[in-house]
């Protein structure tokens, strides 16, 4: 269904779309490209399940999630210039900004009309959800990108925003198909909490697959979160932390915020000096000059380390593990059949478990 839904699309959008979800290369040629980890789909098609209908109710909401949460992907690939996804290049790098951005808002308009087209109350109520959660998701990234130009987050913030940009979709897609099913709001309401404390728990394992994941693993580049100075959990963790190493990470990130618009810096050491000055140049030139592309391997590392050194990294583990049973916790609110609340708990493992 998702195959079909996505042919409706007009060319070049359909190949393009294609090209996203792995089902061709660069060429148009076939491909068994990665299509990622489907996690969401199938927590939609369990939710019908958990509802005690046939786990086919939940297709459609399965295809709407999936539709939106590619959406997320074409779009922050492009406004993160991630140029790999899923071990091959992202869509802007090969057909271009405007195909990334067009594609993009094609699938979310997609995804209503699969849920719309079934004509049905709970119909309805599904895309009410679902519209609800993409506005959640696109808050988060709205918050995110305003996060890169700050030197500073807090834990509290950080939170709030991953739970708007990961925790709102999977929430969503946990209640959907329960939703498809005609679940009423109490088991609709149980499986949406499970699905945001999920999200939290999978955001929490992503931050720290961003910055300390394996390249060969994760399919993008190493310290990926710390080149493009997301200020995820471990960083918002261990500034809060306090010590030293705090102290000085809370430097180095002043310091490029400085840089970043381009006003004056003291920061530590000559080589922020140095950038400085090669900043101003080059903005002369080029108003959107990063000179965080220039630091070498070892400038990452310090700061990765920096952040372990204070914390951030074990509190963050910690925190998914937190969140992981809080998700666990939601389910026993309500009755499920055992079967399904298994499957849920197998996939909650999962979530936090990964390499990728």
């Amino acid at each position: 269904m998702l195959r079909e839904a996505v042919a409706r699309l007009a060319p070049p959008m359909d190949t393009v779309a294609a090209y996203h979800f792995g089902w061709i290369d660069a060429a148009g040629e076939p491909a068994d490209g990665d299509g990622g980890k489907a996690v969401r789909p199938a927590l939609a098609m369990l939710s019908a399940a958990a509802a005690g209908a046939p786990p086919e109710t939940g297709i459609p909401g399965a295809v709407a999630v999936e539709l939106v949460h590619n959406f997320s992907l074409l779009h922050d690939d492009l406004m993160d210039g991630d140029e790999q996804r899923r071990h091959r290049d992202t869509v802007w790098k090969v057909h271009g900004p405007a195909q990334a951005i067009l594609v993009g808002d094609a699938l979310f308009a997609l995804a209503n009309e699969v849920l719309l087209e079934l004509g049905t109350v709970e119909a309805a109520r599904a895309a009410a959800r679902l519209t609800a959660a993409t506005r959640k998701l696109i808050d988060g990234q709205a918050q995110d990108i305003t996060f890169e130009t700050r030197d500073r987050v807090t834990v509290a913030e950080c939170l709030e925003m991953e739970g708007n940009k990961t925790g709102a979709l999977l929430a969503c897609a946990v209640s959907i198909g329960a939703v498809l099913g005609g679940a009423d709001d109490r088991t609709a309401g149980a499986l949406e909490a499970f699905g945001h404390h999920l999200g939290l728990a999978y955001q929490a394992v992503d931050d720290l697959l961003g910055i300390w994941g394996d390249p060969e693993s994760t399919g993008k580049q190493t310290w990926s979160d710390l080149r493009q100075r997301k200020k995820s959990l471990p960083v918002a963790a261990a500034l809060e932390a306090g010590g030293e190493a705090a102290k000085q990470l809370g430097e180095l990130l002043a310091t490029d915020a400085h840089l970043r618009v381009g006003s004056e810096v003291s920061g530590p050491g000559e080589q922020y000096g140095r950038l400085a000055a090669e900043h101003a140049a080059a903005r002369e030139t080029d108003p959107a000059s990063d000179l965080m592309a220039d630091f070498d391997e070892a400038e990452f590392a310090l700061r990765a380390s920096l952040i372990e050194q204070a914390g951030g990294r074990e509190w963050t583990a910690q925190e998914a593990r937190r969140q992981h049973q809080l998700a666990l916790d939601a389910l026993e609110s309500v009755e499920l059949p055992q079967e399904v609340r298994d499957q849920l708990a197998a996939l909650a493992k999962f979530v936090i478990e990964r390499r990728r």
